[in-house]
């Protein structure tokens, strides 16, 4: 069941993307020649009007076809034959639309929520080092944490744990003003409770305050943002070598994922729930890597568009579609090998895992 539903998703994902693109590319009347979910071969198409809309049996892409986009055409209606405000808007709308689907998805999962820890400190647990002045204080609200905003208490846990056992600066607000704690020895110690019991903590008690309908949609829009922080991230790991590509997920990963996350959950509203989460991440995760600089990719294209602009200004003559299209096209090469290489990852990791 929850295999089935993770493929239910991705063909929403797909279809919600590619959707930005149609209606962005009808509203700036670009010809759309067709739009497909999936690729491969063709299971359902029907047209009409100028569009021909179809399904198609491998659910790991799909596309929105405008007259023109990848090479020279006479139509008036091409995508080249727009101006370039016209193209950037068509571009970011696939973007736009997965960023507002996660955030519709996280309106949803929070819309029940009563209460929201913040990041103002309520408690320091007995034994606290480094307290006072010089530290941290009850009253103090906890602003960044080596330079990353903190919004709510969960940001405390993420960027806590991605600072390792070193000391981290911390930016507290305190009676109105900033006060700067550069190479603060804060990590997680052993803390007794008031039964005895031994955790391991950072030692600090967050404010919970009563969740109105603000406070919600504050968070959910937060939530999503905060997807977008998380995605860089992971982006700076690869970059820096913190992760490889063993650790990179495509379809077949995320589905089992999903299907474990489904299997391990305490019911299955709760799965449903915890599902719907990971969704709302994927879909924001979606947004920001369609947008990355890349040939093939939508970030590709932007860029592409920019630079052709700024290069067809300096010389007064426009430059030949075509060329562009031959950069995508290799661009969509590499991205085909590369999914087949994750896939195969994905795979060993079902045998082995």
């Amino acid at each position: 069941m929850y295999i089935i539903l993770a493929i239910i998703i991705f063909g929403v994902l797909i279809a919600t993307h590619e959707l930005g693109h149609f209606a962005a590319a009808k509203a700036c009347g670009v010809r759309v020649n067709e739009y497909a979910i999936g690729m491969g071969p063709v299971i359902f198409k029907k047209q009409k009007g100028e569009t021909v809309y179809s399904l198609r049996c491998l659910p790991l892409g799909g596309f929105c076809a405008m007259e023109g986009e990848d090479g020279d055409s006479d139509d008036p209606r091409s995508f080249q034959a727009q101006a370039v405000w016209k193209r950037f808007i068509i571009l970011v709308a696939g973007a736009a639309m997965n960023f507002l689907t996660g955030l519709i998805i996280a309106v949803i999962l929070f819309s029940g929520a009563s209460a929201l820890a913040v990041p103002e400190i309520v408690e320091l647990a007995d034994g606290f080092p480094d307290g006072g002045e010089r530290g941290l204080m009850v009253g103090d609200t906890i602003r960044s944490i080596n330079g990353e905003r903190v919004w709510y208490a969960s940001d405390f846990t993420l960027l806590m744990g991605r600072s390792g056992d070193g000391p981290v600066d911390v930016v507290v607000i305190r009676e109105g003003q900033k006060v700067r704690l550069e190479d603060y020895d804060l990590r997680a110690r052993e803390y007794s409770d008031s039964d005895g019991n031994v955790t391991v903590r950072y030692g600090v008690s967050f404010k919970v305050i009563n969740a109105g309908v603000i406070d919600r949609l504050r968070y959910s829009v937060y939530t999503a943002c905060n997807f977008v922080r998380l995605v860089r991230f992971g982006l700076a790991d690869l970059v820096h070598g913190a992760v490889g590509l063993k650790d990179l997920s495509g379809p077949v990963g995320i589905v089992s994922a999903i299907n474990d996350m489904g299997h391990s959950s305490s019911s299955v509203a709760a799965a449903i729930s915890n599902i719907a989460f990971l969704c709302a991440f994927i879909a924001v995760n979606l947004a920001v890597m369609n947008l990355l600089p890349i040939p093939a990719l939508d970030g590709g294209r932007i860029f592409f568009l920019v630079i052709t602009w700024i290069i067809e200004k300096i010389i007064r003559r426009q430059i030949n579609p075509k060329y562009e299209g031959y950069i995508h096209a290799a661009g969509l090469v590499l991205l085909v090998g590369l999914m087949v290489v994750v896939m195969f990852s994905d795979v060993v990791k079902l045998f082995h895992g």
